[in-house]
């Protein structure tokens, strides 16, 4: 028991390596989906399941538009500078 517990708190030693590539943008998704479920845990007064997975899809996916108008606004930013 010791030993997997020393082995996972040692995995956490490495950073991950994450590429800078279009593709790398696909890690914030998880993160995009503990951060919308988390803060409407905390927003909504009442709970119930149906309005809880309407609210956090409607915040994810408003995060996620947001998040790619950013990177394409960015990238058209530094297409234009470099030119």
């Amino acid at each position: 028991m010791m030993g997997a517990t020393i082995f996972i708190l040692a995995s956490f030693t490495a950073p991950e390596n994450i590429q800078t590539n279009p593709q790398s943008m696909l890690w914030l998704l998880p993160l995009i989906a503990a951060i919308a479920v988390i803060y409407k845990t905390t927003k909504l007064q009442k709970i119930t399941p149906l309005l809880f997975l309407k609210e956090s899809t409607i915040l994810f996916a408003s995060i996620s538009v947001f998040v790619v108008l950013t990177a394409l606004a960015l990238y058209t930013l530094a297409w234009f500078i470099s030119l």
